[in-house]
């Protein structure tokens, strides 16, 4: 699966191209190793979405835990569970911004490449570590119509359909949809509720136009809705999930994408314009506990409007590449913090008392609210250019890109409460009201901040073929390349900065200052990469491998501050080394039985990480598993005479991972787990009848880990599932 790509434009003759394959992605994707999941291999391996990647690809790692909103991704080392991702998600080529809507189902999913390594000089912010591009089916390429169902353990049900059609021969137009509900495999033991209870919808519009043969103009409308209930976070001591307060997420998407394609005797022009706007509402009992400590809401309207426009030509030996990517994002968030009783009197009302036992404080409300008001306008600029001369079998790359980022938030945080405070010194028998004080805090702000990156690459590929029949194809490439992740702001922590003014106010003393821990600066990246692609035609063998180092300046890390604060933040944790290797080979013994196995090992390092309290340098960076593993056979048999099936189709495969640390001390962990998974499968004409089974060794493991108010928490992985598809395509 993982090949060298050869772009549909590497040509040194543009005729030879088909405008199909020319897009924005395969356009900028021609000095790259490249994982490619084929639409057979996407059936086999139940992958509906980008988490269904995780692994197959070596060093690319998703865990699946949380809700759609918690898309975490760690690759070759270095990730992040909050804000900004390490590698870039395009669907039809439509680059998705904000990594909380990295996680839906496709109903119709055709391919899915995985590129890693950095893609930064030309895909700008957010792919210092790669790029995931899904396709879906085109209306010009396949008509007809597709149904599939499915039904699988804990309630499962998936069901989806699709209408591709040509309205005439340069006109196509599809109409696809999905829903899926699960209730869940975990439930919530204070009240038996399910954890993880979904309803999930897809439906997209997609329309091509091809007035020419070298011109082509597409539109991709998509809507997605999510409704997700709990979030299955069992305590570590308890080994329970018991949380009082309701959890819910809740999400609705839509982005349009109007793609445009020219293709010139000398040069390829494409654009892609894209609008985009999100609705959600993320819901959380945040400590997780029977008691009522506190609630976050987190309610955001995000619009999103983004323009990449590339042209590509070759003359001779000489290929050429430029492009200008913009975006402009908005987003309204308004995340208030409620606190209940319990949380009043443990985390305020008893820390007070503590320090001044004669003059006691009660609480006059038996809750109260920390609001939390943002506006977060984003915009970017980024002009790049790619020249890749060739000589011989040798070809020669260098690249450079300039972006520009502004980003500001502006801010408001409110208070309203009250309490009473006593007199327990003159007359300790007989306690009486001293004063009754109120809190009233309005703080409004404004912050901004710019950062210009200078993001340069350059590689060498030499290919060369050994024996006179090509025996051996081979191509070996060294590369060094920049990346980055882009900054932001800790929206998450006004919460805590809100507590603390209140904490001042009743004389303790207060332990932030906005300024310095609302920002966080972007993460930067150098990758050393050596690799290599070999295919022996004869023997059906393709052997991928590649060795890399990586630094790593301003870490990006998620951290729940010490104590009893409500917030989770962004820090920039010194710095980091990554070193690291893949291995892919994929063997087709006959045309019936096939091997495919993937595996990346990678050693990520603190290189230095002081938190003012312990000094980590050398621990592993938590989180980024040391191994990921995928392995899958495949055999196909012909049945002959048969009216009840043409062929019956056998697949065996196991997904890895491990050991992950779960904290930077490296004194929590989880060794490395096997997932087995199998599915048989009855194919007649345009019907298959599929039964499969993932994680059948019921494998018990960890997904996640975290310490919130003291408290350790972890959510479990999947258990084993046992589903039943049916799928139909009626083609025209």
């Amino acid at each position: 699966m993982m090949v060298v790509v050869a772009a549909a434009v590497e040509s040194s003759m543009p005729d030879t191209v088909r405008l199909e394959n020319v897009n924005i992605v395969a356009l900028k994707a021609n000095t790259s190793s490249t994982t490619n999941i084929d639409s057979h291999e996407i059936e086999q391996m139940q992958v509906v979405s980008t988490k269904g990647t995780s692994q197959i690809a070596p060093n690319l790692f998703m865990p699946d835990y949380g809700s759609r909103m918690t898309s975490s991704i760690y690759v070759r080392g270095t990730g992040t569970r909050i804000d900004q991702p390490v590698i870039g998600l395009y669907i039809d080529n439509v680059p998705i911004l904000n990594k909380d809507c990295y996680d839906f189902d496709l109903p119709d999913l055709d391919n899915a490449r995985v590129t890693l390594g950095p893609q930064s000089t030309l895909f700008g912010r957010n792919t210092m570590s790669g790029i995931i591009s899904l396709s879906t089916i085109s209306p010009m390429n396949y008509q007809g119509i597709r149904l599939a169902a499915s039904y699988a353990s804990y309630n499962t049900v998936r069901a989806s359909a699709g209408l591709y059609n040509l309205l005439s021969e340069g006109l196509g137009m599809s109409v696809s949809g999905n829903f899926t509900h699960t209730d869940g495999q975990y439930r919530n033991a204070y009240n038996n509720s399910h954890c993880g209870l979904e309803n999930q919808g897809y439906i997209r519009w997609r329309t091509e136009w091809r007035p020419s043969g070298n011109l082509s103009v597409g539109n991709n409308l998509s809507t997605s809705v999510s409704r997700t209930s709990g979030y299955p976070y069992e305590s570590l001591e308890t080994r329970q999930i018991n949380y009082n307060d309701t959890c819910f997420y809740r999400r609705t998407s839509i982005i349009d994408g109007i793609s445009v394609k020219w293709l010139a005797p000398k040069f390829i022009v494409s654009s892609m314009t894209s609008i985009q706007y999100l609705d959600d509402n993320m819901t959380l009992d945040q400590d997780f506990t029977p008691q009522p400590y506190f609630t976050l809401t987190q309610k955001r309207h995000e619009f999103t409007v983004t323009e990449d426009a590339v042209i590509k030509g070759t003359t001779g030996r000489y290929t050429w590449l430029g492009g200008l990517f913009s975006f402009y994002r908005n987003t309204d968030m308004n995340a208030p913090v409620t606190f209940k009783d319990y949380g009043i009197d443990q985390l305020i009302v008893s820390h007070v008392n503590e320090g001044n036992p004669y003059y006691p404080i009660v609480w006059d409300d038996d809750a109260f609210v920390l609001g939390s008001n943002f506006k977060t306008p984003t915009f970017n600029l980024g002009i790049y250019h790619e020249s890749e001369y060739r000589i011989g079998n040798l070809s020669l790359t260098a690249g450079l890109r300039l972006d520009y980022e502004w980003t500001k938030i502006d801010y408001n945080s409110v208070c309203h409460t009250a309490y009473t405070v006593i007199d327990a010194y003159t007359d300790p028998s007989n306690p009486t009201v001293y004063a009754n004080r109120k809190i009233d805090i309005d703080d409004s702000g404004s912050l901004s901040k710019s950062h210009i990156e200078l993001l340069p690459k350059a590689a060498a590929t030499y290919r060369f073929n050994i024996g006179g029949d090509k025996s051996l194809l081979s191509a070996v490439k060294a590369s060094v390349a920049k990346g980055y992740k882009a900054g932001g702001f800790n929206c998450q922590m006004f919460s805590d900065v809100l507590q603390q003014r209140l904490m001042g106010i009743l004389g303790i003393t207060e332990k932030y200052d906005v300024d310095d821990i609302i920002s966080y600066k972007p993460e930067e990246s150098i990758n050393y990469e050596v690799s290599t692609n070999m295919v022996f035609p004869k023997a059906g063998i393709t052997v991928d491998a590649s060795l890399f180092y990586t630094d790593i300046t301003d870490l990006q890390m998620t951290v729940f501050p010490d104590g009893t604060t409500t917030g989770r933040m962004m820090t920039n944790a010194g710095s980091a080394r990554s070193i690291g290797t893949e291995l892919s080979v994929n063997y087709d013994i006959t045309s019936r039985l096939s091997l495919r196995t993937a595996w990346g090992f990678t050693d990520a390092r603190f290189r230095h990480y002081d938190n003012g309290k312990e000094v980590f340098d050398g621990n592993r960076v938590p989180y980024a598993p040391a191994n990921t593993l995928f392995a899958s056979a495949n055999y196909l048999l012909p049945i002959k005479s048969s009216k009840v099936a043409d062929s019956i189709e056998f697949n065996v495969n196991c997904l890895g991972a491990g050991r992950i640390y779960w904290n930077e001390q490296n004194t929590e962990w989880q060794n490395f787990y096997a997932l087995l998974g199998a599915s048989v499968t009855l194919h007649r004409k345009d019907f298959s009848l599929s039964l499969w089974g993932t994680n059948l060794a019921d494998c018990h493991y960890d997904v996640f880990r975290f310490v919130s108010i003291g408290h350790s928490f972890l959510q479990r992985g999947q258990a084993r599932q046992i589903g039943l598809s049916l799928k139909l395509n009626i083609n025209k």
